[in-house]
């Protein structure tokens, strides 16, 4: 069935396109161990071709699991390597897998967010592999056990230390363009007392890992992945399971106040369990991003066998809310192309490319590093070149090489670019041809 007719909008120039890149057992990336040079390559090839179709495939924004419980994607000071990349913990991979992440995406045009599984740390059976460097054994002190699982304890002011040292030494080393928080929450089917207290706990480690990350570079956009419905609706109920009564995520305060940039709720759903509620998280956004995130992995027969029209429908219903975008869970479901999505996608959806939408500078922040220089390129047949047509737009662009490879492409159109300051803000159109 073809559905490209039910879109009612027309492709915006700003939009949020995101896909959750899952590396906790390699779900998404990798299945192939850098256990040695061979499959250092082949560990590096395998996430080059993922990001050659997700450009393809219009995204824009790639989430990639940098931290997943107490294990990192890099060489960390304050945490060992994670087991997906070579099969053991703690064990080097013979690269660094972030810079090349962040690498890559950028020669795409595509931004790179670390994302940061938050307040987990191990399960406990895993807490031995972990090793010498894992919390259980450098941090004992702050954490507690739920359900077979150590958590960071959100109620202790050391645990808001120590995730703003992972912040930092993510945001000081790498060109990184977001940082995106998982599980900034307490685990499910915790004690039910001491609500508003519990809230405040995460509000303000939030407001301390929005602060420290800012400090170093204040371009890197902070976001979150909150529990996909905030609270109950005047006509639905969440059924008990809600953001700000479940797991104590007051993600709209979060907005209201300016210490999250962005949102993806985790909105999993389908019918009116998603469309009162992303309408109501589109009510009280305070004029910041919120890109719903879809459960597209329920498009497979293995899951709840959705049919395609269930995510094609909140695809429009976003765009015609003006939400500012939307981020697929996961990675592999849309590469797989289940249920047609992919072809629909690039097909119907993203019909052109888009910028992510400027990040407002609401603070001042001593900083007087700068972000990686930005170009967008365009292209047209007509002169002088729309640039406020994402039609188009060709390709944001990091490197000046990257351009040198696109312009000849392009004989016989008319060519503009622009610059793209620290904040995602457009300079004046140049004429190149």
């Amino acid at each position: 069935m073809i559905l490209g007719c039910m879109v009612a909008t027309a492709a915006p120039k700003y939009e949020i396109r995101a896909v959750w890149l899952t590396t906790i057992k390699g779900l998404d990336w990798p299945r192939v161990k850098a256990d040695c040079e061979h499959g250092r390559k082949a560990q590096q090839a395998e996430l080059c071709d993922m990001l050659d179709r997700l450009q393809k495939d219009g995204i824009n924004t790639v989430y990639l699991q940098t931290r997943t419980r107490g294990t990192v994607l890099y060489p960390s000071d304050i945490e060992p390597w994670d087991v997906a990349l070579t099969g053991k913990y703690d064990r080097h991979p013979g690269y660094d897998p972030l810079a090349f992440a962040i690498q890559e995406c950028h020669r795409r045009g595509m931004e790179c967010h670390a994302w940061i599984v938050t307040l987990p740390a191990c399960k406990i059976p895993d807490a031995r592999a972990l090793g010498r460097r894992s919390l259980v054994h450098t941090h004992p002190g702050l954490l507690y056990r739920h359900n077979g699982s150590y958590y960071l304890d959100p109620a202790l002011t050391g645990t808001d230390d120590y995730l703003a040292g992972i912040c930092r030494e993510i945001a000081g080393r790498y060109d990184i363009d977001g940082i995106h928080f998982d599980y900034i929450r307490y685990p499910e089917k915790s004690p039910r007392n001491r609500e508003q207290w519990r809230r405040d706990n995460i509000t303000r480690i939030v407001r301390r890992l929005y602060s420290e990350i800012k400090q170093v570079k204040p371009w890197v956009r902070v976001s979150c992945s909150p529990v996909g419905k905030y609270r109950d609706v005047s006509r639905y109920s969440a059924r008990g399971w809600n953001a700000y009564n479940a797991v104590y995520q007051d993600a709209v305060l979060w907005l209201k106040e300016g210490i999250m940039d962005m949102i993806s709720p985790m909105m999993y759903f389908k019918g009116n369990h998603f469309f009162p509620f992303a309408a109501d998280w589109k009510e009280r956004s305070h004029g910041k991003v919120v890109a719903p995130g879809l459960g597209i992995y329920f498009l497979d027969p293995a899951e709840k066998d959705w049919d395609l029209a269930e995510v094609t429908r909140e695809l429009q219903f976003i765009r015609q809310m003006d939400m500012g975008g939307a981020a697929y869970f996961r990675a592999r479901f849309l590469l797989d192309n289940v249920k047609g999505l992919e072809t629909w996608v690039r097909d119907h959806y993203y019909t052109s490319q888009a910028l992510l939408p400027p990040l407002k500078n609401d603070r001042e922040y001593a900083c007087e590093a700068h972000r990686t220089p930005r170009y967008v390129l365009y292209a047209s047949e007509r002169y002088p070149v729309d640039t406020s047509d994402p039609e188009n737009i060709v390709r944001v662009f990091w490197d000046k090489v990257e351009y040198d490879r696109l312009a000849p492409r392009l004989f016989g159109l008319y060519l503009a670019v622009t610059r793209l300051d620290d904040f995602g803000n457009e300079s004046e159109p140049e004429d190149i041809r």
